[in-house]
């Protein structure tokens, strides 16, 4: 284990620097919390655009700062609601979106020019961002006023989600395509969200997390590069995505080595002068895999656990998961429990007064080191091989987590890991029955598909299909040359064009990605 005299002689103030100063070990931001808390960004969306709209306007009203749309299967694989492909998953993970009206719906009665917007979307990612533009407009909000973050992380959804669409190639295209359009439109908004949550979700330890997500970083940046952009052009918008687990300390020391890592890679590899290029800004979600359906209740104790460890590792803002996400979406009541435990911390525990609590704790300090040395080493192994997208291609990344996966789940079955109410201390069938009644659990509508089917009728129906014929058309040579597609994808979208056709636009252009 960790003693104290493992790091006698240590040069605390020399290695650390304060909050605020390179290479940010110890923060981004001199004050952190005492000038501003992160953002309450409860991950949210289930079947169709005005449920959804209601579950927004509840959480604004609990308290939430930001809002974390979660998109079903069809919309992030770029199928309309009525496709053959789309039947049995309308709504079900997320809320279904087939047009900029579906994202007007959704949006209905909540200012867009003074609310912070994330979207887990990736394949499609360029298409919701044209509906968003689409949406403000109608709302009278300028681009520049917008704020948010587009996922967009294609690459760990051919190692880790599996929602993509097209080849990596194409697909880096369209991310560099955003890159540029957002550098030009929408300066306030993050064109990436570079996702180690969906790495951790699938089986990579901490590491892992943070090397291969790196990898994927700097892939999009180098890709940026080659496109024309100028690193500090882009740069300040990246933002991040990680997981935090149970293990309390690693996870703080987890995220003080991603920003130490991150701000010598922008500087040194990449020769970013404008400081905020060297900053590792980040969102947290709570780890969804650690929750059990076995006495769910426990899984507000991981949370908060989980929750304090984000706060303490610095993250920029945060989504709790509910008790209840291993059997179903949450619940109104669990996702107000989900964001009271943010609310706890943030104005009851203290921790917001200190910038980095834990800095200086042997443990903390020795994790952080070796950390990111770990991660590190693991992405110059990547880079040996050819970098992240080499790594994706030739399926060694997905091999590594599934390693890392294996190993886990081994610890588990062998009673090596303790999973309280798993594998040990479990309570009796009569016990376990009374912990989730079936009776409180949300279910989603099966009519949701044939609502949303019937909007994409009545819209199909009313549009001019001239100008959406011509519209398709203008996208088909844009992706076929060199021109950005973004602008096109807008016009797209205000000519009423629906997900589905743009996606299928692009597929007719790109292909598909088969494994």
């Amino acid at each position: 284990m960790y003693r104290p005299n493992d790091l006698d002689g240590w040069d605390y103030a020399a290695r650390l620097a304060d909050p605020g100063e390179y290479p940010y070990t110890r923060g981004i931001y001199p004050t952190m919390y005492r000038g501003r808390l992160w953002t309450m960004r409860q991950y949210s969306g289930y079947a169709t655009a005005k449920e959804s709209n209601r579950r927004y306007r509840y959480l604004l009203e609990q308290g939430q700062s930001g809002l974390s749309v979660a998109f079903d299967l069809p919309t992030q694989l770029g199928y309309d609601a009525d496709h053959p492909l789309a039947e049995g998953e309308v709504g079900r993970v997320g809320v279904s979106i087939g047009s900029a009206e579906d994202v007007a719906l959704l949006f209905d009665g909540i200012p867009l020019d003074r609310v912070s917007t994330s979207m887990t979307i990736n394949a499609t990612a360029a298409i919701l961002l044209a509906f968003y533009v689409v949406a403000a407009e109608r709302q009278g909000v300028a681009p520049e006023q917008l704020s948010g973050t587009i996922q967009n992380d294609i690459l760990k959804e051919y190692v880790a989600r599996g929602t993509y669409a097209y080849p990596p190639s194409p697909s880096l295209r369209l991310v560099t395509d955003t890159f540029a359009y957002c550098a030009s439109t929408l300066p306030r908004w993050n064109p990436i969200s570079i996702s180690g949550y969906h790495l951790r979700e699938a089986g990579c330890d901490a590491a892992q997390e943070v090397a291969i997500t790196f990898a994927h970083a700097m892939t999009y940046v180098q890709a940026a590069l080659e496109a024309g952009l100028e690193v500090d052009a882009f740069a300040p918008r990246l933002s991040f995505f990680f997981a935090c687990h149970n293990h309390f300390f690693e996870e703080v020391a987890k995220f003080r080595a991603a920003r130490r890592l991150w701000a010598r890679l922008m500087r040194e590899r990449f020769g970013a002068r404008d400081p905020n290029s060297w900053k590792l800004r980040f969102h947290t979600q709570t780890a969804g895999s650690t929750l059990t359906a076995q006495e769910p209740q426990n899984n507000v104790v991981r949370v908060a656990v989980q929750a304090l460890a984000a706060v303490m590792g610095g993250t920029q803002s945060l989504h709790c998961n509910a008790l209840d996400e291993a059997l179903a979406l949450p619940t109104e009541e669990t996702a107000r429990v989900a964001l009271r435990t943010q609310q706890v911390i943030a104005y009851e525990s203290g921790v917001p007064e200190a910038a980095d609590p834990l800095a200086g704790s042997y443990l903390v300090e020795k994790l952080t080191d070796e950390l990111e040395a770990r991660a590190e080493a693991l992405l110059d192994e990547l880079d040996h091989l050819g970098g992240g997208l080499r790594a994706v291609e030739t399926g060694y990344t997905a091999r590594l987590i599934e390693q890392s996966a294996y190993r886990y789940q081994r610890c588990i079955e062998t009673g090596e890991k303790t999973v309280v109410a798993v594998n040990r201390f479990r309570a009796t069938d009569a016990e376990t029955e009374q912990a989730a009644p079936a009776a409180t659990l949300l279910r989603v509508d099966p009519a949701a598909r044939e609502r949303q089917a019937a909007r994409l009728v009545a819209l199909r129906r009313s549009r001019d299909h001239i100008r959406v014929d011509a519209a398709l058309a203008a996208l088909r040579r844009a992706a076929a040359g060199t021109e950005n597609v973004m602008p096109v994808l807008v016009e797209g979208a205000r000519a009423g064009a629906t997900l589905g056709e743009l996606a299928g636009a692009l597929r007719d252009v790109f292909g598909e990605h088969r494994p």
